[in-house]
């Protein structure tokens, strides 16, 4: 577990690990459109499909790539403010939080304006619509208030240190002090360095704190819980994933560990087909490490 590294002090040194990795999905509605969709895509991969007139129907295309992409790109012909419209109610049936809404960005078929719409800071959509933009020489028109007032965003800085936003109806309580040019003051079970935002101050004491950065959520603060813990498992033969799961809740229930701190699990090679073990990482969505006998005997503790 490495903290200093899950907790970077400056949220635009480079691209996040997810941001990196977000996979993309394209729709574009003229060939125009279509070559700006390809160009881009060598860049930020991902799948490139026709919509339109002998194209995939729209709504179709975005219920599939709303659930399993990070980005929806759409690529229309000109009008982009009608155009951005048209998407907006596209996706609106399936918004469900700005926690794990993918980021959805709408562009002009000649790359001249890049437009976030959803998920602008959790999803990436603000910092992915200016990369884009920046490919096809194109203006990226950021419309989230703290950007635009050039205050300090919890969000992506949350999302920049790897933590998982907890209480995400809580942000707006944050970002509104900050946008009234008020005080917020933070707490973190870790140091955080770096240059002080604007407003934004350490808390004398927990209680104090607007939010919070801590693997043991306790207060009615926005809390950050960053993704740095190993969950090491075993479990006799036949073990089911509901009794794991169980035994895991209730691990997090005595300990206080917010569930959301875990990254991956680990288990000896042994447990490498076991299914009720396998079950359980797969319903988190956790990547499992096996280890050997003779490679645990080698660690302390």
């Amino acid at each position: 577990i490495r903290p200093q590294q899950a907790l970077r002090s400056h949220i635009h040194d480079g691209i996040s690990e997810r941001q990196q990795s977000m996979s993309c999905a394209y729709i574009a509605f003229t060939e125009t459109g279509l070559k700006l969709a390809e160009r881009l895509a060598l860049s930020h991969p991902g799948s490139i499909s026709r919509g339109g007139k002998n194209g995939v129907k729209l709504s179709d295309w975005t219920a599939e790539n709303f659930q399993k992409s990070d980005a929806l790109i759409f690529i229309g012909a000109v009008g982009i403010g009608i155009f951005a419209i048209v998407m907006v109610r596209a996706i609106a049936p399936h918004c469900k939080s700005k926690a794990t809404d993918p980021a959805v960005i709408v562009l002009d078929e000649r790359g001249r304006f890049s437009i976030p719409i959803l998920s602008g800071h959790l999803g990436g959509a603000n910092d992915l619509a200016k990369k884009l933009a920046s490919i096809c020489g194109a203006v990226p028109v950021i419309t989230t208030a703290t950007d635009v007032e050039g205050v300090f965003a919890v969000d992506e800085w949350a999302k920049a240190q790897n933590c998982h936003v907890l209480e995400p109806e809580r942000i707006k309580t944050v970002s509104g002090t900050l946008l009234a040019d008020k005080v917020v003051y933070y707490d973190s079970q870790w140091k955080i360095t770096g240059t002080q935002p604007k407003n934004v101050f350490p808390a004398d004491e927990n209680h104090q704190a607007d939010f919070s950065v801590t693997l043991h959520p306790q207060s009615d603060a926005l809390h950050l819980v960053p993704k740095i813990c190993v969950l090491g498992v075993g479990c006799k033969r036949g073990t089911s994933a509901e009794h794991i799961e169980a035994t895991f809740k209730q691990f997090c229930k005595e300990t206080g560990c917010a569930l959301q701190s875990i990254c991956a699990c680990a288990s000896i090679d042994l447990k490498k087909d076991e299914p009720g073990l396998l079950e359980f990482c797969q319903n988190h969505g956790f990547n499992i490490h096996f280890y050997t006998a003779e490679e645990l005997k080698k660690a302390s503790g």
